[in-house]
């Protein structure tokens, strides 16, 4: 599904959907802090809705894993800590790279000029600006690739986890270190999906993954926010 589907999708849904992004981003932004309790009636409330499209939405985002539900106690907010950064970090790089190494396989030569051209495009930028639209081609350049996968279920999983390390990170000023590893990044994956080596491709996705993570972790540290043990040893 395109980002352009998806969010023709979220316009036309309204109504619960709305709620439920409403809510999230409430959670990822700060607006709401870790641990605060989210008291059905009072979002409803301050939401203009009924409490159904709360509770549904509720148990969406703790499927997702930035709510709590106890027994008597009701919800709350989870600590949007480096833990929950890592933990996401590691199923993406279960993920990514299975995805990564399928589509080496299907990979047609009007993909590798697509891909090409988005990197160019991120390379053109300059370095201490246009920070929007650096996330938003590096947002297609891996939609790209992934887009056409058999398993709708791990694409979906990948985008919302994107959304997620999107938000998180977006507070953050992505040092010009980390922009140019990035752009090394992509061009490294590229030359693999040119050779058609995918063991290689999925080893470079595995590392441009963990790269982000740990960027995002790095700027938590600096802000006190680094939760139990980010990465054990």
């Amino acid at each position: 599904m395109t980002m352009q589907a998806r969010n023709q999708i979220k316009t036309e849904q309204g109504g619960d959907a709305s709620v439920y992004d409403r809510l999230r981003e409430d959670i990822v932004l700060g607006r709401v802090k870790p641990h605060e309790r989210l008291k059905v009636s009072e979002l409803a409330r301050r939401m203009g809705t009924s409490t159904n499209p709360v509770r549904e939405a509720l148990q969406q985002l703790r499927g997702e894993g930035f709510v709590i539900m106890e027994t008597n106690r009701g919800a709350r907010v989870r600590p949007m800590d480096a833990d929950f950064v890592r933990d996401i970090i590691e199923i993406e790089m279960l993920i990514e790279p299975k995805l990564t190494h399928w589509y080496v396989g299907n990979a047609t030569a009007e993909d590798i000029r697509v891909l090409d051209g988005l990197c160019s495009q991120m390379e053109a930028l300059k370095l201490d600006e246009d920070h929007a639209e650096q996330s938003r081609l590096d947002a297609m350049f891996h939609q790209y690739m992934y887009e056409r996968h058999y398993n709708r279920h791990a694409m979906e999983l990948w985008w919302r986890h994107r959304d997620i390390l999107g938000a998180i990170g977006r507070p953050f000023t992505i040092s010009p270190k980390r922009r140019n590893e990035v752009l090394r990044e992509h061009r490294a994956l590229l030359d693999a999906i040119r050779r058609q080596d995918a063991d290689e491709a999925a080893r470079v996705i595995a590392a441009h993954v963990e790269g982000a993570g740990q960027h995002i972790i790095e700027q938590m540290r600096v802000q006190g926010n680094v939760g139990r043990a980010a990465y054990p040893a």
